[in-house]
Formats: structure tokens, sequence, C-alpha cells
């Protein structure tokens, strides 16, 4: 028995609570997963493990083990990372969770720009707006937008992601551009169904004002209510990630330019419980540097 593997996929269980989730995602049949932790457990001559039909948990030995297998593995781990660090050769898998269209708009590039730079890294993305559970889906960490984590989270700021009310030409000479955020109310508006679907948000004297919207289009993409807006179907509130481009063609306006919306900030959220690979690290690192602290694609676009 390779007792570091069993280690590994002792930690690995017990995090994702699951079997079946681990051997899917070292890619192995649920078998093999179970045979290691029993041969650990005999290696050990302790229950680790208490399983039943409806979930798994530690036993008493289980958890005092699992901390001393976390820092063994760290310690591991960190060793590595500073030999990679003085060899500048990274290797192994490198696993994200990240928005689908600013991954393709914009993380897609600097994944080649880094992979380039760093040829024995894999790098496994997971495209995808819904909020995954890192543990359970083995990923090292997840990029999410948002104004604010849960004090307990591990994270990185990354950059300020902006967002930005828009509609194209057509849109605003036949049914005329609002002037102020509550005149919304009289338009055909563009909705993000995975925030809110009835209103937008404004900063207004200082202090947030909601306008309730509503309008013939509702989806989870942002790419395709873009599009919807360029064909003169609405109005639209999204990320300038998105609009920016369309922006600069003269595809979309930007309206109400005096009354701003929130500015969020996006992550890097890793797995609270694990140690975060040298890789990983500098992967992270490598984003925050190339997004920078004010996003190149806000550049020019006289939002200020």
């Amino acid at each position: 028995m390779d007792r570091l593997a069993a280690m590994q996929t002792f930690v690995r269980v017990a995090e994702a609570g699951s079997f079946t989730a681990v051997a899917d995602q070292m890619n192995v049949a649920r078998s093999a997963v179970t045979r290691q932790i029993a041969a650990l457990e005999a290696h050990l001559g302790v229950k680790l493990i208490a399983r039943s039909t409806r979930r798994l948990s530690l036993t008493s030995a289980g958890a005092a083990y699992i901390e001393q297998c976390r820092d063994i593995l760290d310690r591991i781990d960190e060793a590595e990372g500073n030999l990679a660090g003085e060899r500048q050769t990274l290797r192994g898998t490198i696993r994200a969770s990240v928005p689908m269209t600013f991954g393709l708009l914009h993380l897609t590039p600097l994944i080649l720009e880094f992979s380039q730079a760093h040829p024995d890294i894999r790098i496994d993305l997971d495209f995808n707006d819904r909020r995954v559970n890192l543990i359970e889906e083995g990923m090292d960490f997840a990029l999410r937008i948002t104004d604010r984590l849960p004090e307990t989270t591990v994270a990185r700021r990354l950059t300020a992601c902006r967002s930005v009310v828009v509609a194209s030409p057509d849109y605003l000479r036949r049914h005329g551009e609002p002037k102020h955020p509550d005149e919304l109310t009289r338009h055909a508006c563009l909705a993000y169904s995975l925030t809110s679907r009835s209103s937008w948000p404004f900063i207004i004297d200082g202090a947030p004002h909601w306008v309730e919207i509503s309008g013939p289009i509702t989806a989870n993409n942002g790419n395709a209510l873009q599009e919807a807006a360029i064909q003169g179907m609405g109005i639209l509130h999204e990320p300038t990630f998105i609009a920016a481009e369309a922006i600069r063609e003269g595809k979309l306006v930007a309206i109400l330019k005096a009354f701003p919306t929130p500015v969020l900030d996006m992550f890097a959220v890793f797995p609270g419980t694990r140690f975060v690979p040298q890789r990983v690290r500098v992967f992270v690192d490598f984003l925050a540097e190339r997004l920078g602290p004010e996003p190149y694609w806000d550049r020019g676009l006289g939002l200020e």
C-alpha cells in the first residue's frame, strides 16, 4: 500500500463525504477508492470512516487522524512547491470553476499564455455559472463575482467588475433614451436570471436604489442577452467584461452613465480546509497581474 496516496484519498473522501465523488474526480472505479481506505484502516488497526446508507462520517479516530494527514500533505506540497520554485518548473493539474462568458472571453487567452510558460501544468476548467461546492467537486479554486464573501472564506481579490446599462442605437431611436433609472419601468428590459430577475441596482445620491424591471427575455447567459440587446429587443444591464467590445464597435450604447451601478469584485476562492499548492498560487498570481486592479476591458469606455 502506498501510504501517502492512501492518506490523500482518505482526506478527499472525508472532505467530499462520498466515495463515488472521489472516484469520479480520480477517474477510477468506486471499488478502488473503498479498497484503498480499507487498506489504510487495516494498516492503522482503527476505523476511520463510519459508513451508512445515507452519508459518511469520521470516527473519533478518523477526525484526529485527518488533521495529521492534512499537516503531512501540506508540508510535502510546500516542500515540493519550494523546490519547483527554485527549478522554475511547476507540475500537476489545476482544476478551476469559472463563469462561462468571462472564461470564454477573457480567461482562455490568459490560459494559453500561462500554459506556454508552464508546459508541465495541466489546466482543467469547468465553465459554469452555477456556484459549485469546491470540496465535493475537487476544485482547486473558483472565480466568483460578488460584493461580499463570508468571513471564513479563503480568497484573493483579482480585479473589479463593473456593470453598465446598454441598448442598441435602433432601440433608442424607436423608444427614446431613459434619463433616470426610474424610467426603466416603462421600457423593455432583458434580465439575467442567475441574479435578480425583477430589479436592477443603482447608486443615487450615495445610496442604493433598486428599480423594478420587466421585459420579453430572461436568460442565464450574458452573451445571449447581449445579442438580444444588439437586435433591439430591449435594454440590458450587464458586466463590462461582456459589453465593452460591443460598446466600442457602436453596436450598443452605454446609457444612464450619471447613475452608476454597484462595483463588484472578482475573487479566486479556495477550499478553506486545503493547503493551496504552489502551482495554484502561481496561476492565481498570474491572473491577478494580468487582470490588474482596474481591468483592461474598462479602458477607454468613459464610464467613470
